[in-house]
């Protein structure tokens, strides 16, 4: 592998002291034989940034079937927190699945079809990363070495310095993302630029949507009523009401004294007349027995990055002992900080002001971050645009095929897509689709038609 070292000035804004000059930043890389696993034709490079001597964060770079050389670049992260960006990567939108004999599938509709696109599995210990004992376990810590990574990875690569960038994601990846642009753009001597987010079925601002569990839960959402009428009326009395002081509170101190109480309490007492319905959170038009992800075909991918010649091939670290789809130890600590409570709406507003487009997209069959919640979060957001924004009807989205594939907002840069029959996973769900929206949004079609 070969590595590239950071050489820009110091930046006085970074936490740690002078580091630039004493923290050693570095970009292993190695070039993949696209023969050798038979996932895509295309240019492949995996690595690993090294953050001083123990942190370490595995990406996966595709470049572009189409024209590597002119179409912009994308960086995929799966939330969790704690799950591997490989979800996305061999069971949503990469340029290949794996099936159940352990062997890839090409994917007609990936989102390397025309943009060369990144999977980071970040924070450390998460997928095939790794640390020795330096835990992150906070969104606005997990920033500082995402940017560090882009910025190595543009230095490393300058021919993509060039390209429209956008960051995109789903889940967590509502809290991810959007701090994470933040904090990219808080570097003016930068070498490349965000050019807009997407963000599906995220959770972002948690005081409406947890509220909107009630509506999905109980009819609201375009679906039949999943709970009880009793259970229900508990949600709308008790429940919820006490779970929207806890995140007040929260959203004012921003502590974790405040914030782990609240998304304990509304975690729990939220989810528990769901969790009597064997139903998957992440589509409810499934049964779910397994718990966890409720995809058994994950099993297969988790199979697949285990096998010593795919990690031989890959160049996977020897500290990583097996690869596991999502950290329950990551997930924990991001809960003990508090973090999962935290809004995360304001650095939207703040991207919006900044002239970095966004789309919210949110496939309509997930309970977990329903498009209820996302369509209440950006009607309520505050930014300049809101009155203009707040103010468009949802109209019909048509697909080049004619049918209507969902009902979107448009104001600007800023658009909100509710998406029809697809859960949590839109790529995974509807491909076809996904993928028609992602090349209109990446060719600046911000209204999608």
């Amino acid at each position: 592998m070969s590595e590239v070292g950071y050489g820009s000035p110091p930046d006085p804004r970074y936490p740690y002291p002078s580091p630039w000059f004493t923290q050693p930043f570095s970009l292993r890389v190695k070039h993949i034989d696209p023969l050798v696993l038979g996932l895509d034709k295309v240019k492949q490079v995996t690595g690993y940034l090294d953050i001083e001597d123990d942190k370490h964060l595995f990406y996966w770079f595709f470049e572009s079937r189409n024209d590597p050389q002119n179409d912009p670049v994308v960086l995929w992260l799966n939330g969790g927190p704690g799950c591997s960006s490989s979800t996305g990567l061999f069971f949503e939108l990469g340029p290949s699945f794996i099936n159940s004999t352990l062997q890839p599938e090409y994917n007609p509709y990936s989102w390397n079809s025309n943009a060369s696109v990144i999977f980071l599995d970040q924070p450390v210990d998460v997928g095939l990363s790794y640390s020795d004992d330096n835990e992150v376990s906070t969104t606005a810590a997990a920033a500082k070495d995402v940017y560090i990574f882009l910025e190595l990875f543009f230095q490393k690569f300058p021919q993509f310095q060039s390209r429209d960038f956008h960051m995109a994601g789903e889940s967590y990846a509502g809290h991810y993302i959007p701090k994470f642009a933040s904090e990219i753009l808080s570097h003016p001597e930068r070498s490349f630029n965000v050019t807009s987010v997407l963000i599906g079925n995220g959770f972002t601002d948690a005081i409406p949507q947890y509220k909107a569990l009630i509506g999905m839960g109980c009819g609201q959402g375009g679906y039949d009523s999943i709970l009880s009428e009793q259970d229900c009326k508990e949600l709308e009395e008790n429940y919820y009401p006490k779970c929207k002081q806890f995140l007040e509170l929260c959203n004012r101190e921003q502590d974790a004294l405040t914030c782990v109480p609240a998304y304990h309490y509304c975690e729990t007492r939220m989810f528990i007349p769901f969790s009597k319905t064997n139903l998957n959170p992440y589509d409810i038009r499934e049964e779910c027995e397994r718990g966890g992800t409720c995809y058994e075909e994950l099993d297969d991918v988790d199979a697949y990055l285990n096998l010593d010649f795919v990690r031989s091939a890959i160049g996977v670290s020897p500290e990583v002992k097996k690869y596991e789809g999502c950290s329950d130890v990551v997930s924990k600590n991001f809960a003990l900080e508090g973090d999962k409570a935290l809004p995360h709406q304001q650095y939207v507003a703040e991207l919006l002001e900044k002239e970095v487009a966004v789309l919210i997209f949110a496939g309509d069959k997930d309970y977990r971050c329903n498009w209820l919640g996302n369509y209440e979060w950006t009607d309520q957001l505050d930014y300049d645009g809101h009155d203009e924004f707040s103010s468009k009807p949802l109209v019909p989205w048509q697909t080049s095929d004619g049918s209507i594939g969902g009902e979107y907002r448009n104001y600007e840069k800023f658009t909100y897509l509710r998406f029809y029959d697809a859960g949590h996973l839109v790529p995974h769900d509807q491909p076809q689709r996904a993928l028609e929206m992602v090349n209109s949004w990446l060719q600046g079609q911000y209204s999608l038609n």
